[in-house]
C-alpha cells in the first residue's frame, strides 16, 4: 500500500486542545470488525469500556512517564536553538531533534538556559539522519528537571501549563523516559481501574518510552522505504506470566495504546523482553499476541494510523474515522478513544 492510502481530511476544530474536566468524560467509538462485512460502529461513553471487557481479560498499560524534554538555548554564534529529546541513550547522552536556522556542527556546543537565568552547555557529538546525539555535562534527567519544558505535541497550540503537567501523564506513570504520553492511558482514573479489579479483569504493565519520532510524518509514498524510529521498551516477567495465563484460560489480551501493542508484538517476534524496537506495522502484518486495542484517533499519513488499519482492516478504519468526523469526535492526544478487536484474515 502507498502513503496516500492513509490520508484523510480533518476539520481543525476537531483537534482537542485541552483535556476534558474528568479523564473518563471522553467518548468511545467501538469498532466491531467482521470478516467479509463492514464493521459495526457503536457510539459510547468511555465509562462503558467496563461493558466491553470480560472477566479473565488482561489489560496491558504502558507505565512510562513523560519527561520535560524540550530545551531552549543558543549556539556559539548567538542563533536560537530548540532541542527536543528523542530518546535518552546514556546517563549523560541523548538523541534529539533540533530546530534552528542552521544545525550546529559536530564538536560544537549549545548553551541551554532556563527562566531563572541558569545555563549549561551540551556538546554535539554525532547525527543519524534527522536525529542528533548530544552529550550533557551531568545526568540527563536531573538537568531536564531544572531546564526542561513539557513537550506538548505540535498540534496543541498553547504553551504547557499546570493543567497539562497533570493531565498529560497517565495515573499509572512511574518510569521516566517518554517525550510523548501514551495517550490511550490518559482516559483512565483510579476509580475505573478499581472497578476492573472487582469485575475480575486483570491488569499488567509494560514500559515503552515514546519517542519524538512518533510525530515525524511519513514522507515516502512507498512505505517500504520509510525508516522507522527506535523506542526503548521493557516487559516485566510478571507481565509475561500474566499473558501466558490469560491465553491458557481463554481470556483476551487488550493493549491499552499502540505503544503497549508495539512492545508486546516486538517481544513476541524477537523473544526479547527488553531492548529497542523499530517495529513498523502496516496492513498485512501478522499479529501474534494482542487481541483487542484501545487507542485514540491518529494523525493522517502516520505510522499509527497504518498500525490500526493493519489491526482492524483498512476499510473499517476509513469508515470509523469518517464516522468520528461526522459525529464530531475529538481527535489526537487529548481527544476521544476507540476500542477495536483484531480482524483475522483481513482482505486488503
Amino acid at each position: 500500500m502507498q502513503l496516500s492510502d492513509f490520508n484523510y481530511e480533518l476539520p481543525p476544530d476537531l483537534i482537542a486542545q485541552h483535556p476534558l474536566a474528568n479523564r473518563t468524560d471522553s467518548r468511545l467509538l467501538e469498532i466491531r470488525p467482521e470478516v467479509g462485512k463492514h464493521a459495526q460502529l457503536v457510539d459510547r461513553q468511555f465509562r462503558e469500556i467496563l461493558d466491553l471487557v470480560r472477566p479473565g481479560d488482561l489489560l496491558v498499560f504502558n507505565d512510562t512517564k513523560v519527561i520535560p524534554a524540550r530545551l531552549h538555548g543558543k549556539k556559539d554564534t548567538g542563533g536560537v536553538v530548540e532541542l527536543l529529546i528523542e530518546r535518552i541513550s546514556g546517563e549523560q547522552q541523548a538523541w534529539v531533534q533540533i530546530r534552528a536556522s542552521k544545525v550546529p556542527k559536530t564538536g560544537s556546543f549549545v548553551q541551554i538556559h532556563n527562566a531563572a537565568g541558569e545555563t549549561f552547555s551540551v556538546e554535539m557529538i554525532g547525527h543519524d539522519g534527522r536525529f542528533y546525539e548530544v552529550r550533557f555535562p551531568e545526568n540527563v534527567f536531573s538537568l531536564l528537571e531544572r531546564f526542561g519544558e513539557l513537550p506538548l505535541p505540535p498540534y496543541i497550540e498553547h504553551q504547557p501549563d499546570g493543567e497539562d503537567a497533570q493531565r498529560y501523564q497517565t495515573v499509572i506513570a512511574k518510569n521516566p523516559g517518554a517525550v510523548a504520553a501514551p495517550t490511550a492511558g490518559l482516559h483512565f482514573d483510579q476509580a475505573i481501574l478499581e472497578k476492573f479489579n472487582t469485575q475480575g479483569v486483570q491488569q499488567a504493565t509494560v514500559t515503552l518510552h515514546v519517542g519524538a519520532g512518533t510525530f515525524t510524518p511519513v514522507r515516502e509514498e512507498d512505505l517500504s522505504k520509510h525508516k522507522m524510529h527506535y523506542e526503548w521498551f521493557s516487559i516485566p516477567e510478571a507481565t509475561l506470566k500474566a499473558i501466558e495465563a490469560t491465553k491458557l484460560a481463554g481470556g483476551r489480551l487488550i493493549a491499552v495504546g499502540t505503544t503497549s501493542l508495539r512492545a508486546l508484538e516486538s517481544q513476541a517476534i524477537s523473544g526479547q523482553s527488553t531492548g529497542e524496537t523499530n517495529l513498523f506495522i502496516t496492513p498485512g502484518f501478522q499479529f501474534k499476541t494482542v487481541d483487542c486495542l484501545l487507542t485514540n484517533f491518529h494523525l493522517p499519513k502516520s505510522t499509527l494510523l497504518m498500525l490500526v488499519s493493519a489491526f482492524a482492516g483498512v476499510e473499517n478504519i476509513r469508515a470509523a474515522y469518517q464516522h468520528a468526523i461526522d459525529q464530531r469526535y475529538r481527535f489526537f492526544s487529548y481527544g476521544d478513544a476507540m476500542f477495536l478487536c483484531r480482524l483475522e484474515n483481513t482482505k486488503l
